[in-house]
Formats: structure tokens, sequence, C-alpha cells
């Protein structure tokens, strides 16, 4: 199991270098740069940048660099100065501004994440203990139609009934008075009593297709040999059930981690944007829209990091979970 972590955390570090050359390739793919286009939305309302100013701009930023000059400056900056640039948009570090929404992300991510587990698992499984009863066909209805909603229009009817019915905005994560307010205990209140609402409409889908995964795959052990040979011998069925299928059956809901540190980052872009949420996901998505490079550069370039990452932890907690693959990566 060692040889198996250290193989792959080598592997990791060749596949993110490559992965942040492409990243910061396609970044400058379209014509132009920030410069251009800011100098453009500038000249439609009239005003002008002289072009000692544009030059300095320019000069300041590397845009005059060749990509190649460009890219390895970024990398030496972000490998030995742990630096990720300036943001050309904010003319801010970018680490200030990735930190400064990366806390709220991973709380919304992380209790989306706790939700939809405790209510997938649970119902995936009674699903599939009392396959084709009333309740079955109920939660294979629910979900359904939870898989059918996309999560912005689930967002506005939030945002309706709240305004409409209860005459509250059922957007951001702070009432007006704690938006800009120091961290306290009133705070930290105030964003639970906003969390429940962006953590059902990001939740809604993956609950919904957590329950048809775990209900499938569960369906296929119960109906597998060593189940029905437990059975005859006489094992307590809960006891069975609990002991093997449903471990087995979490397999792929255990693989799935490995998309939950990028989801902390790009959060629910369109839920976010929808929702007025200080995440992540709409700064990523203004950076990539301004050609704002070292910005966008460095969340893709964090982005395919955790994925990484991620992945490696699915792998570890399979090889923990499931014996038996702790067996076959032993016999080779």
């Amino acid at each position: 199991m060692l040889n198996l972590i250290i193989k792959r955390v080598l592997w990791m570090i060749p596949t993110a270098l490559v992965i942040s050359f492409i990243s910061f390739a396609i970044i400058q793919l379209p014509p132009g740069d920030y410069l251009t286009s800011y100098i453009a939305a500038l000249s439609e309302t009239g005003e002008t940048v002289d072009e000692a100013q544009a030059a300095a701009l320019r000069a300041r930023y590397n845009l005059d660099d060749p990509f190649h000059v460009q890219y390895f400056k970024w990398m030496y900056g972000m490998i030995f100065k742990f630096e990720l640039g300036m943001s050309l948009e904010w003319d801010r570090p970018v680490g200030e501004l990735i930190r400064e929404r990366i806390i709220l992300t991973s709380i919304i991510s992380i209790a989306t994440l706790l939700v939809t587990w405790a209510i997938a698992i649970p119902i995936g499984i009674y699903s599939a203990v009392r396959q084709y009863s009333l309740p079955d066909y109920c939660f294979t209805f629910m979900g359904f139609i939870g898989l059918a909603t996309p999560n912005f229009l689930l967002a506005l009817v939030f945002m309706y009934i709240g305004y409409a019915m209860f005459g509250v905005s059922a957007g951001g994560l702070f009432s007006p008075e704690y938006q800009n307010a120091d961290w306290s205990m009133g705070k930290v209140v105030d964003l639970i009593a906003h969390l429940w609402i962006p953590v059902i409409v990001i939740g809604t889908s993956g609950t919904a297709g957590l329950i048809r995964v775990m209900r499938g795959n569960l369906l296929d052990e119960l109906r597998k040999q060593y189940v029905m040979t437990a059975r005859a011998k006489g094992v307590a069925y809960w006891r069975l059930l609990l002991k093997y299928p449903v471990r087995v059956a979490l397999n792929p809901l255990v693989s799935t981690v490995g998309w939950v540190l990028p989801g902390i980052v790009s959060g629910a872009t369109i839920v976010s944007v929808v929702l007025g949420l200080p995440t992540t996901g709409p700064l990523l998505l203004r950076a990539l829209m301004n050609q704002d490079m070292y910005l966008a550069g460095s969340m893709v370039m964090m982005l395919s990091v955790l994925t990484l990452i991620g992945t490696l932890l699915s792998d570890i907690l399979l090889l923990v979970v499931d014996p038996r693959i702790r067996y076959e990566e032993g016999e080779r």
C-alpha cells in the first residue's frame, strides 16, 4: 500500500507541471489580453489611456514578454516564492483574493457533501431493500425530478418564494448588518441561518444521483452468491447487509471524494452567481471573461492540483474500504 501511494505521488509532479502549462496556454488563446480589453472598454465611455501609461502597465504585468517567458516567471514565483502573481483587474495579489473566498466556499461545499451523503445513503439502502415498494417508487420519482431540475432554476424558485411569501431575500450568505462585519458568534449564527438555502439548491441533484447509484449497486450486491450463502447459514439480515453489501456498494461514493476538493474551490458557479454567493466560482468566471491570466491561471492550476490530491485520497480510501482492491494491488 505504501509503495502504491509513493508511486502515485511521484506521478503527480509531472502531471501537475503538464496541466499548468496547458492551463496557462488555454487561458491566453483568446486574442488580445486584459489591457487591450480594458482600453477598449474605456474608449466606449469616452476615456482614453495614453501610450506611456499603457506601456508602463504592460511592463508591470509582463504582457509584452513571449508566452514561455510569462509562463516561467509565473511558475518560478509559484514554486520558489509561493506567490501566484498579481491580478490585473483587481491590482491585488492573487493569493489574497483566493483566501478571502476559499473559507466560505469550503463551508458551503463540505456542508453540502455531508448533507448529501446523510440523505442519499440511508434512502438508497432502504430503496434497495424494499425494492418495488411504494416508498421505493416515491424515492425514484423524486430522484428523477431532482436530476432533471437545474440547480440555477431551483435557486430562482427559492429566491421568488422567499421574497414573495416571506419578504426576505434568499440570496447571499449574510444579513446586511453582517455583510462587512468582522467574524463573531453573531456572524457565525447568521451564516448558519442563511446556509441551508445554497446547501439544498446545490445538493439536490447530487443527492438524487447518489440515491440512484447507492440503490443500483446495493441491488447488484444483494443478488450475489455470498449474500445468499450467508443468509442460508442464518446470519442476521441487517448485520449481513451493513457489514458486506453496503460496504461494497459504497465504493462509487468513496471514489467521488476526488471531486470534492476541486469542488470546494470552484463551487457551483452558476448557482453562486444567481444567489450572489461570495465564493470562488464567480471570481474564476470573472477572471476568465476579463482575461485576467494570473488569477484565472492560478485558480485553474489549483483546481487541477486539488483534483490530483483528491484522486489520491480516493484511492487510499478505496484501499481501506474494500480489502479486495488491497489484495489485487498487492499481487501487482
